[in-house]
């Protein structure tokens, strides 16, 4: 049965402590459902109300489009080992990065990565449980390295390069600004 939280009480703060994988939901107001699953040790809870993942280089920045449009996000944990139990965030995004005044406050919460683009910081406005006694079992067998070692050979300049060509629109059009010193970011 579902149940609806104001805030990340301290058992659900642990419930995602434990968690190997997170998966982010963002859409703009016309286009397409963004759906990401995460892993690599990236995701922090800040308080009971806000949390922030540090957002690695993929193939595109969908997430980041969307905040920048729209500010709505999703964020969901599954848990795929003998307790069954679903959670979903729902609030408002924040795209920071490096050349913004909040990221030196935030990025000590991580680890150094290599492939670190932006920190996204979600401020919850509604966290929900419900049962997940539907989702398979799983065992965790470790992280893959595989985009760790491929940012590791690009290099900072090899990063910058690939940002620019893959990672500046939406895939609907929309602006990240990732490169840009210029930006409207959603509050």
């Amino acid at each position: 049965m579902a149940k609806f939280y104001t805030e990340l009480t301290e058992p659900l703060q642990k419930f995602i402590a434990e968690q190997q994988m997170f998966f982010t939901a963002s859409a703009p107001i016309h286009g397409r459902v963004n759906l990401s699953p995460k892993g690599i040790d990236t995701f922090r809870c800040l308080d009971s109300h806000t949390v922030a993942y540090l957002d690695l280089t993929g193939s595109g920045n969908e997430t980041s489009a969307h905040l920048i449009e729209n500010g709505r996000m999703t964020i969901m944990f599954c848990s795929f080992t003998q307790q069954p139990l679903i959670l979903r965030l729902y609030g408002q995004g924040t795209v920071i990065r490096p050349r913004d005044a909040e990221w030196g406050r935030l990025d000590r919460w991580f680890l150094p990565t290599p492939g670190a683009r932006q920190i996204i910081k979600l401020r919850i406005e509604s966290a929900q449980t419900s049962c997940g006694h539907g989702v398979p079992l799983y065992e965790y067998q470790g992280e893959r390295e595989t985009m760790i070692r491929w940012a590791e050979k690009k290099g900072e300049d090899g990063l910058k390069q690939y940002w620019q060509e893959k990672n500046q629109v939406s895939i609907d059009g929309l602006p990240t600004y990732l490169l840009s010193e210029t930006e409207v970011n959603h509050p």
